[in-house]
């Protein structure tokens, strides 16, 4: 499948690899892949060059494969049930597991085990892929996350998550102590232009761009004091749900989640070298129930790894 391009003004000077990530939603590394590969043409042209920058003019043509037939099978992979019923269910997701499939990865997900679990029951909205999610975790964040069984079901939480009624609350622990107590980071996000897999705060928000309105609120829950350095349990209320916000939002701050190994710090991440990735969790999800209008609040508890951070800090 061949697509045409032509460059418009504001995208001239960019790099062509990240300019084709961003306007397809791809990766840049699979980008690059493609043209290495012959599979784009500037002008006619064939440009191997993955740092070429697009000029005044430039007709690109470049060839993205055919999307093929996927089957995402039900796998009986254990899940923590925190709550179910014939319309929802809210699980509290493992570390490591990867909310939905993605590319070349489709099996041993959360969609996978909710598949099984519910016997196929579940929204169709967000189509094959992402049967049933209405919101996700990264796949190294641990915790609470909510999937319709129905469309009903899936319509009512995904406008409760638009107009910021559907609240949800994580813990963190963070390098070094933030300047107040408690306070709110309004910081807008996107991606990254030096990274397509990164995301990045910004200025101001701008829509047309994909620069979003960003902001976190964080409380101090305590402080900690480990082989010379300060550490810091948050507890964090997203008013937006960006990718990666949480986590960007501390980094850019300098106080970023330990164990993170895009946005952390390596040399503090070794001082906690048992952990396999961030370590941040979803604590508790609170929504009014799709059907009965019940508030729903559930909770969930700090899982092990976390657990053995702040014991280790003692």
């Amino acid at each position: 499948m061949i697509k045409n391009i032509a460059a418009r003004e504001e995208d001239i000077n960019k790099r062509v690899d990240l300019y084709l990530a961003e306007k397809f939603d791809l990766t840049r590394s699979g980008v690059q892949k493609i043209i290495e590969s012959g599979g784009l043409k500037i002008n006619g042209a064939v440009k191997p060059e993955k740092n070429y920058r697009i000029k005044h003019g430039d007709i690109l043509d470049f060839e993205i494969a055919a999307p093929r037939e996927i089957n995402i099978i039900g796998q009986d992979l254990k899940l923590d049930v925190l709550y179910e019923d014939e319309h929802l269910i809210v699980i509290n997701k493992r570390q490591g597991m990867m909310t939905h499939p993605a590319q070349d990865n489709y099996e041993d997900t959360l969609v996978n085990a909710l598949l099984y679990h519910c016997k196929g029951t579940l929204s169709g909205i967000n189509g094959e892929i992402r049967p049933g999610i209405v919101h996700r975790l990264d796949r190294d964040t641990s915790g609470v996350m909510a999937a319709a069984k129905n469309d009903r079901a899936h319509l009512s939480l995904a406008e409760q998550l638009k107009s910021r009624r559907l609240s949800r609350i994580y813990n963190a622990v963070i390098f070094g102590n933030m300047k107040a107590d408690a306070g709110t980071i309004n910081l807008p996000l996107g991606r990254s232009k030096k990274d397509f897999k990164k995301v990045a705060v910004y200025k101001a928000a701008d829509p047309d761009n994909k620069i979003r309105e960003a902001v976190t609120h964080y409380k101090a829950l305590e402080r900690y004091f480990y082989k010379n350095n300060n550490y810091e349990l948050l507890e964090l209320r997203l008013e937006t749900g960006r990718t990666h916000q949480i986590r960007v939002h501390l980094a850019h701050l300098g106080r970023p989640v330990i164990g993170d190994e895009i946005y952390g710090l390596e040399n503090i991440n070794k001082n906690f070298s048992f952990l396999n990735g961030q370590c941040l969790h979803s604590k508790a999800i609170e929504f009014t129930h799709p059907v009965s209008g019940e508030n729903i609040f559930i909770e969930s508890e700090l899982p092990e790894h976390f657990k053995r951070v702040l014991e280790l800090m003692k």
